[in-house]
């Protein structure tokens, strides 16, 4: 990778700057692009036209153009591209048919990513009608530092750095439609399925309203829906039957507590009493003080229906 840097080092100590009221020629094509007069369709390769992407922009068709002196870039991609101030020029472009345009400035060292190259590249920002198409024109300034090769006969253009190269084949890219045109479809089942589903539906109003069907905003329907939401709703009222008990109701534990046979408790436990008589036995800590048993058969007594 230092020869690439070295390479960088080059490009940026040898570009070429342009004169204080200079004026620029340009060929045909650029002046084509510029005034609008690209005819639609060409039968030879009349110009080469690469991908590229300058920032997160990429451009599908980037026109190198040999014979111009300048890298060139409409005003509004310039602003889409956000690539700060630009450097006024007093450089003033004469087109094939010598009429002038006066750029609204320059911006230098814009970072262009050609494949796997990166080149910086210095551009004149112009205020022109965008092509559909095309959008920036590379100038002989971006060719000759990129060491490229155009071979007409093969329609190939080679960009090359150092030992590597990148080579674009424009015969190949003209097999491709520059626009792709869309296909659109609108689906009217929906209305003859309304119309059948009408045409099935019960023929008594009143019908249509207990079934729940739809109405498509019927108006004998509607006014049946009306009159039905006047009547007050009817509650059946559920007949209720005692069945009564056929057998008493056996009495609570701790209203008629059991005699329990009590087991022999571990040394760390013992019995304590809820009911007269020693009855309703439970079983509680024995380190527990007086004041502490006190406490918590209070507590149980409090609950011994639930604990029965």
């Amino acid at each position: 990778m230092p020869s690439y840097v070295k390479f960088m080092q080059e490009i940026l100590s040898n570009k070429r700057k342009l004169e204080e009221y200079e004026t620029v020629a340009l060929t045909e094509e650029c002046s084509a692009i510029l005034q609008k007069k690209l005819p639609p369709k060409l039968k030879e390769p009349g110009n080469f036209t690469i991908p590229c992407t300058i920032g997160n922009s990429f451009f599908n068709k980037v026109l190198c153009d040999s014979g111009v002196s300048i890298n060139l870039m409409p005003l509004s991609v310039y602003k889409k591209l956000g690539l700060g101030e630009a450097k006024p020029t007093t450089v003033s472009l004469q087109l094939a048919d010598r009429s002038i345009k006066y750029p609204r400035g320059t911006i230098e060292d814009v970072l262009v990513k050609v494949d796997k190259f990166i080149f910086p590249a210095d551009f004149i920002v112009l205020d022109m009608e965008e092509d559909q198409e095309i959008l920036i024109i590379l100038g002989r300034p971006f060719l000759a530092t990129r060491r490229t090769l155009i071979d007409v006969q093969k329609g190939q253009l080679i960009l090359r750095v150092q030992e590597e190269q990148v080579t674009f084949n424009v015969f190949k890219a003209m097999k491709y439609p520059t626009k792709v045109d869309s296909c659109s479809r609108i689906d009217i089942a929906d209305s003859y399925v309304k119309e059948v589903f009408q045409a099935s539906l019960p023929a008594s109003p009143l019908e249509s309203c207990l079934i729940g069907a739809p109405f498509f905003d019927n108006p004998e329907v509607l006014e049946c829906l009306k009159r039905l939401d006047i009547v007050p709703p009817i509650f059946l009222k559920k007949p209720f039957e005692e069945l009564g008990h056929k057998t008493p109701c056996p009495l609570s534990l701790v209203v008629k507590p059991p005699e329990l046979e009590l087991k022999p408790l571990l040394t760390h436990l013992r019995y304590a009493f809820l009911g007269e008589s020693s009855t309703l036995p439970v079983i509680i800590s024995a380190s527990l003080n007086e004041e502490q048993e006190e406490k918590l058969l209070c507590v149980l007594q409090n609950h011994k229906t639930a604990l029965g």
